[in-house]
């Protein structure tokens, strides 16, 4: 796989869940189609919306199986690697490859925080494992690791390493990391409310979250913006800033899979510790959806 084949919008879709906190692998399938039906140009399951850390390996594996289904082909599949061991994580991402998953999204190892020399260790060690292209996963300000520029010169020897998830939150690091490395790797921007600025920064593409409800608005936010069409991408772009807010704070995965049931009709539910959203955290997501949906953009104005 080349780095070219990370460039566009790459849904982290949310796990879909029965009442009763089991897998709904029918609901992923579908969920599945229905990113690919809108243009988006690959698929990334259990990530942090898609809630790994309350999965288990063989629900990871079965998630990443019912996508595969789905995609058919059609678009790349990339499976997350957030377990709280090297070992874990290695062989995880060994049996991802027998599959025929496209790419790892990897992140640090969870629980411990490692210092710099072994996170650059278990990286190397989840590389070794497979010969999927790796995208490096830096997201300090959820997992207290911070992936600098030093260590990722230091990891650039490994050809696997081909891009990296840029979720620091802070857009300088965008044009550090270009300084720093020029176009070794390929910078995809993975913070919602940062990701047009991110993507005129020179980042190459967008994992992005409320995606899963609305993902003909965000590939039309992302192929305005690599057409240097930002005027029309900036318009959609501000209508979206109150919804694209939702993917930020510790709620997020609650957050989004109730927008995600408002617009789509798909299941809310989280696995605990998560519970549904209540009170006063719910009616203010449901406001800004419905608000969001009334005044929703048409998307024909922009040629889409």
């Amino acid at each position: 796989m080349q780095k070219s084949d990370f460039r566009g919008v790459l849904p982290a879709i949310t796990t879909k869940m029965t009442p009763d906190q089991e897998l709904d692998l029918d609901g992923v399938r579908a969920d599945v189609t229905f990113q690919i039906d809108a243009g988006v140009d690959g698929i990334i399951v259990c990530g942090s919306l898609g809630e790994a850390s309350s999965l288990t390996r063989h629900e990871k594996l079965a998630v990443a199986g019912a996508a595969l289904e789905a995609a058919a082909g059609r678009k790349p599949v990339l499976l997350t690697i957030a377990e709280d061991s090297t070992r874990a994580g290695a062989s995880l991402a060994a049996e991802a490859e027998t599959m025929g998953i496209a790419g790892l999204m990897v992140l640090p190892a969870m629980r411990y925080l490692a210092d710099d020399r072994e996170v650059v260790a278990h990286y190397r060690a989840i590389a070794a494992a497979s010969n999927l292209p790796i995208i490096i996963y830096n997201n300090p300000i959820a997992y207290g690791i911070n992936i600098t520029a030093e260590m990722l010169k230091e990891m650039a020897d490994e050809p696997k390493f081909v891009a990296i998830k840029e979720s620091t939150g802070d857009t300088r690091r965008i044009n550090e990391t270009i300084a720093a490395l020029g176009d070794r790797y390929q910078l995809l921007t993975g913070v919602d409310d940062l990701a047009l600025e991110s993507l005129i920064l020179g980042c190459h593409g967008w994992i992005a979250g409320l995606v899963v409800a609305f993902p003909r608005e965000t590939v039309a936010i992302y192929k305005l913006a690599m057409a240097g069409r930002i005027a029309e991408a900036l318009e959609i772009y501000r209508w979206f800033l109150p919804l694209l807010h939702m993917d930020i704070g510790p709620k997020f995965v609650q957050n989004i899979k109730l927008v995600e049931h408002i617009v789509r009709g798909t299941s809310p539910v989280t696995r605990a510790p998560r519970l549904a959203l209540v009170g006063a955290e719910a009616a203010h997501v449901r406001a800004v959806t419905e608000t969001g949906l009334k005044n929703r953009p048409d998307l024909a104005k922009y040629g889409f």
